[in-house]
């Protein structure tokens, strides 16, 4: 991005139910963006009838450029911004694809789950590279048509640049985001990855494996500590790597920073505010459209991360341990499955 180009070429690679609400945004404040994602039928309702985007209040909809997969090797003209909304375990084979059209001053910004920013700096390089923190609630049943469950006033993003000497720029780009919603520009973007991701540890797989939304699972007092036990596995893994506890998704600068305090309180706000009643968390649509949800960039992560420095994250292995039989067709996710869960918490409390 540069004094010339201050509306620069941004492409989405993952549109599916937060890529494409991120991108209708920009595309009806008339920025320049291409929509580019791997399910055909979605590409080909999109270029049909335009993409829909369902709002709790509201529904939007826009005319947008839609590209497959196949067509990126079509592209004359490098791309100053990339947003990447894949899932975490596709993001090496997507960095790889759009790397050929990324703009030599560009970015790749992973609006993803886990880790990402390292594996995409590996490939398009550090200097190229924004570590991103996404937060809100969406679903996607039907191609061309996307259900967003936080408006932009809801809606929460944090930014950070990995190589130091671009953090400056860093800001152009949150000011383009801010169509979307609230963009915080951070120093530490790893510290900031780490947070989400101990909120996600204790999430998206628990509630997939019992095949609940989210505010039902936290209904019941026993799993709730099971969700909340992971959670603090992977607050033990984020502080053994030094990440530093940090207020995220809005919460105020003075919340606790006991590791475990801290744990609750961001929990229980992506509750109250980024979930509905309905809301089922990533991993347990991606189960429910037969896909694999991303068990080893989340909890599989936490439990590497500390058996690699001779510790142990027992309610994370266990989790990992039960979606892996799911998605090998040994298990069904189902509410039956929290006894067992339950069962290995109380195990976990009383050693």
């Amino acid at each position: 991005m540069t004094k010339q180009t201050p509306f620069p070429r941004i492409a989405f690679i993952g549109t599916g139910a937060q890529g494409a609400s991120v991108a209708a945004d920009f595309a009806l404040a008339g920025l320049d963006v291409t929509f580019i994602d791997q399910w055909p039928a979605h590409v080909e309702a999109m270029r049909e009838k335009g993409l829909t985007v369902n709002l709790p209040t509201r529904q939007l909809h826009t005319p947008v450029k839609a590209l497959h997969l196949c067509e990126i090797a079509e592209i004359k003209e490098p791309f100053d911004l990339v947003f990447m909304v894949v899932k975490a375990y596709d993001t090496r084979w997507a960095a790889e694809m759009i790397k050929p059209v990324l703009a030599e001053h560009g970015f790749v910004v992973g609006l993803q789950n886990g880790m990402t920013h390292e594996a995409i700096a590996d490939i398009v390089g550090a200097h190229r590279t924004i570590g991103a923190v996404i937060q809100i609630a969406s679903n996607m049943w039907e191609p061309g048509i996307t259900t967003r469950q936080n408006d932009t006033d809801e809606s929460w993003f944090a930014l950070g640049a990995l190589d130091p000497e671009q953090q400056p720029r860093v800001h152009d780009v949150a000011d383009i985001l801010r169509h979307s919603g609230t963009v915080q520009v951070v120093d530490d973007i790893r510290s900031a990855k780490w947070m989400k991701l101990v909120v996600n540890a204790a999430e998206l797989i628990p509630t997939a494996i019992i095949d609940t939304a989210m505010r039902d699972s936290v209904r019941d007092p026993e799993f709730l500590e099971v969700m909340r036990r992971a959670g603090y596995e992977a607050m033990e893994a984020a502080l053994a790597d030094g990440a530093t506890i940090m207020p995220i998704i809005g919460m105020p600068p003075v919340m606790s920073n006991h590791p475990e305090r801290y744990v609750d309180e961001i929990f229980d706000e992506v509750v109250r505010t980024f979930s509905r009643d309905d809301t089922l968390t990533t991993s347990l649509q991606d189960w429910r459209k037969g896909r694999r949800a991303e068990v080893d960039e989340v909890n599989g992560l936490v439990v590497d991360f500390l058996e690699a420095r001779g510790k142990a994250a027992p309610m994370n292995r266990k989790v990992v341990e039960m979606a892996k039989e799911i998605e090998a067709g040994r298990r069904r996710h189902h509410p039956d499955n929290a006894r067992e869960l339950v069962a290995h918490y109380r195990g976990l409390a009383q050693a």
